[in-house]
């Protein structure tokens, strides 16, 4: 039987929450209350794959690593949208066709574009970026060249 109502169509995802949040509730404090309670070394320290952590975790990360996780995440909600599309393909027929062809040429044209730009390459060593990032080197068509430094009296 359908649900005639607003509330009566909304009561399925209510309960979908309430059981969620109270799943996820009973599972923190069954584990606060069951687990043991003994904290030492071992315990406090980082867990890497079994290998004893080397290092700081203050590091600081190239900025290609910040822009591939987000060139990631912005394609991966560009293809969120073929999903929906797929699904009314037949009802939208040609109208449909066309618009999700043009969004994806302009999605590659994006791709193409930091492709072309050099941004996927993980190639260029640390010091090069460095260096590039302090204006001591310039570029020149694909490489990057040592500035020459000349010193005004």
């Amino acid at each position: 039987m359908l649900p005639t109502s607003l509330p009566e169509s909304y009561l399925p995802v209510l309960l979908t929450w309430m059981f969620a949040i109270t799943n996820a509730t009973g599972i923190i404090v069954a584990g606060y209350v069951l687990g043991k309670k003994i904290r030492n070394k071992a315990k406090d320290t980082p867990y890497e794959c079994g290998i004893t952590p080397t290092g700081s975790a203050k590091e600081r990360f190239s900025v290609k690593f910040y822009l591939v996780a987000m060139l990631f995440i912005l394609f991966d909600i560009e293809a969120v949208f073929l999903y929906p599309w797929a699904v009314v393909y037949r009802d939208l027929k040609w109208f449909g066709f066309v618009e999700m062809l043009l969004f994806v040429v302009l999605v590659l044209a994006g791709f193409f574009y930091i492709w072309k730009k050099g941004v996927l390459d993980w190639s260029q060593t640390e010091e090069v970026e460095r260096k590039a990032a302090a204006g001591l080197l310039r570029r020149t068509g694909k490489t990057l060249e040592p500035e020459k430094v000349t010193h005004v009296a």
